[in-house]
C-alpha cells in the first residue's frame, strides 16, 4: 500500500493556499471585538492579526504513552496564507491545561471557536467526550484556550464539565459551537457583548457564559446556565434521539445568533436524521422555536441568496436518505420568522451537472462547509463524501463543490476532487475517507476561499490534510499540497489527524 510521506520543511516559514512563500510575522494587534451572530462573522482569529487561523483535532493520538488521548493543532495565518511553522500543539499534558492525557480521552474529537471575553482575540473550545470523571466512564469534558497577541497557550486554560449532573456515557463535548445566542445580563442586553458556548452531550444541550460583572478569564466565571435542552424533545418519532452536531447563523435577522442542532433517532427506528433550530434572544429563557427540519446529521449555515440573512444546508445521510446521500437548502424568510419551512433546493450526485453517480454508502453530504471560492460574492458549498468508492477502492472518499448563485446553488461549474486526480498528492486507498472533514477558508484574506480536505483514515488512521487552492474560476487541483501532524511537530501514529476541523 502506498503511503503519503511528510515532507521536511526547509527555511520557508509559511505556505499559502496557492503555494509557498517566506514570511516575517507582523506584530499582532487585536481587531475590533464583534461577537459572532451570523455566518459572516468568522470567529477563528486567535492571535488578533486579522487573518483566519485553523484549528484541527487529532483525537486518536498517543500522548505520553496514552493511546487515544488526543491533541489539537492551531495554525496561524497571515497575508502569506496558512502557516505550518507558526503553530501550537495543545493537549492535556501541555503545561497549565487541566487534567492529564489518558487513554481514550479523545481530546480534539470536537473543536469550536468564538470571542468569549470580548477582547478581540478569538478563543478555542476543545471537546473531550471520552474523559472519565469521578469514576464515571466517558462522562466527558472540555477545555477553553484563551486567545492573545501570541496565540493560544495552556497557562490560563479553563475546564468545563456538566457540574450539575456528571453521568457515565454522557460524552459531554461531543459537539461544540460558540456565538452570541443571548445576553449575559438580560436586563442590559447591550452590555458586555460576548459569545457563549453551546455544548452537546449525547442527549442534552447545555450553555456556558460569563455572567455580568465577571472578569474575563477567571475559571469560575464561565458558568453553566440553568437552561438545558433534552434530545428527546426533538425526536421526530416516538423513539430515542441522540444529538450529533451544531451550526450557528442569523436566520431571523435580529441581533442574536440562532442555533441549529442535529441528531439521529435511536431505539426501535435508528438513524433517522432531524434538525431543530433555536432562535437567539436577550434572555436565555426566551430562546425561541425556529422549526424542525428533516435530514442530517451534517449542517452548515451561510447566506446563499445574498439577502444578508443566513440560510441552512442539511446533509442527509441518515436512514431514509436518498441513495448515496444528498443536501437540502432552506432559505431565510427575510424577517423575524426565520427559515422557510419548505426547502428551495435538493441535490444529489444524480442531479443534473453533478459529477459522479449516487451509490449506496457514498455519504454524499456527510460533511459540509461554506465559503466563496471564486470571489463572486456568493458562498459556495463544499460537500464531503467520505464513503465514496474511487473505481474499485472502497471508502476512498471525495469532495464536491457547488457554486453559489442568487437562487442558492447552480450545477454550472460544479467540481469534484479525489486522490486519483493527477494534481492531488497521494493515491486513493481503502478507508482513507478523504473528505471526512472539509473547511473552506480565506487564510490570506484575498477574497478567495481555498479548501482544507482531511482524510482521517490516511496511512492506517494517521490522518492527513490537503490544501486545495482557489482562483477566480473556483477551486483548482493544481498547486494542492498536504501535511500531517508530524509536519506540525505532533504525534502521528493512529492520530486520526483531521477528524475535527473548526468551521
Amino acid at each position: 500500500m502506498r503511503h503519503l510521506r511528510s515532507a521536511a520543511l526547509a527555511s520557508a516559514a509559511l505556505l499559502s493556499l496557492c503555494g509557498g512563500a517566506a514570511f516575517a510575522a507582523p506584530a499582532a494587534q487585536a481587531t475590533l471585538p464583534f461577537p459572532s451572530i451570523g455566518w459572516q462573522q468568522r470567529n477563528c482569529d486567535f492571535d488578533g492579526n486579522g487573518f483566519d487561523d485553523v484549528l484541527i483535532g487529532a483525537p486518536g493520538a498517543t500522548v505520553s504513552g496514552a493511546t487515544g488521548a488526543g491533541y489539537v493543532t492551531v495554525q496561524y495565518s497571515s497575508s502569506s496564507g496558512l502557516s505550518t511553522t507558526k503553530k501550537s500543539v495543545l493537549h492535556q499534558n501541555t503545561s497549565g491545561v487541566p487534567g492529564g492525557a489518558e487513554s481514550g480521552d479523545g481530546f480534539g474529537q470536537s473543536v469550536a471557536s468564538g470571542d468569549l471575553d470580548d477582547d478581540g482575540y478569538d478563543d478555542v473550545i476543545v471537546g473531550i467526550p471520552g474523559e472519565d470523571l469521578a469514576g464515571l466512564s466517558d462522562a466527558g469534558g472540555a477545555t477553553v484556550f484563551w486567545g492573545s497577541a501570541t496565540g493560544l497557550h495552556g497557562a490560563d486554560s479553563t475546564w468545563l464539565e456538566n457540574s450539575d449532573q456528571l453521568r457515565a456515557g454522557a460524552n459531554f463535548g461531543r459537539a461544540i459551537e460558540a456565538a452570541r445566542y443571548f445576553a449575559p445580563d438580560p436586563a442590559d442586553p447591550d452590555a458586555n457583548p460576548r459569545d457563549s458556548i453551546a455544548v452537546l452531550e449525547d442527549d442534552a444541550l447545555l450553555f456556558f457564559t460569563t455572567p455580568p460583572g465577571g472578569t474575563v478569564k477567571e475559571p469560575q466565571q464561565l458558568q453553566l446556565s440553568d437552561r438545558k435542552v433534552r434530545a428527546r424533545d426533538f425526536s421526530p418519532l416516538d423513539t430515542g434521539f441522540e444529538f450529533r452536531s451544531l451550526s450557528h447563523g442569523n436566520y431571523n435577522e435580529d441581533s442574536w445568533a440562532d442555533l441549529a442542532i442535529s441528531g439521529v433517532t435511536n431505539g426501535d427506528q435508528p438513524g433517522i436524521g432531524s434538525v431543530h433550530v433555536l432562535h437567539g434572544a436577550p434572555d436565555i429563557d426566551g430562546l425561541g422555536d425556529g422549526g424542525t427540519f428533516p435530514g442530517g446529521p451534517a449542517i452548515v449555515s451561510g447566506d446563499w441568496d445574498g439577502t444578508g440573512q443566513d440560510d441552512l444546508v442539511i446533509g442527509d445521510t441518515g436512514m431514509g436518505s436518498p441513495p448515496g446521500g444528498g443536501i437540502t437548502l432552506y432559505l431565510g424568510r427575510g424577517d423575524l420568522s426565520g427559515l422557510e419551512p419548505e426547502p428551495v433546493q435538493h441535490w444529489t450526485q444524480d442531479s443534473d451537472g453533478i459529477p459522479g453517480v449516487a451509490e449506496a454508502g457514498d455519504q454524499w453530504g456527510a460533511e459540509l462547509s461554506a465559503g466563496d471560492t471564486d470571489g463572486d460574492g456568493h458562498p459556495d458549498l463544499a460537500i464531503g463524501a467520505p464513503g465514496e468508492d474511487i473505481g474499485s477502492v472502497s471508502d476512498a472518499g471525495a469532495v464536491w463543490v457547488l457554486r453559489g448563485d442568487p437562487t442558492g446553488f447552480t450545477h454550472v461549474g460544479a467540481k469534484s476532487f479525489d486522490q486519483q486526480l493527477a494534481d492531488i498528492p497521494g493515491v486513493a486507498e481503502t478507508s482513507d475517507r478523504w473528505g471526512g472533514q472539509v473547511r473552506l477558508i480565506d487564510a490570506d484574506k484575498n477574497g478567495l476561499f481555498g479548501l482544507l480536505a482531511t482524510a482521517p483514515g490516511e496511512n492506517s488512521n494517521d490522518g492527513f490534510v490537503w490544501v486545495v487552492p482557489a482562483s477566480s474560476s473556483g477551486l483548482v487541483a493544481k498547486g494542492t499540497w498536504t501535511y500531517d501532524g508530524a509536519r506540525l511537530g505532533a504525534p502521528v501514529t493512529d492520530a486520526r489527524f483531521g477528524a475535527a476541523v473548526d468551521e
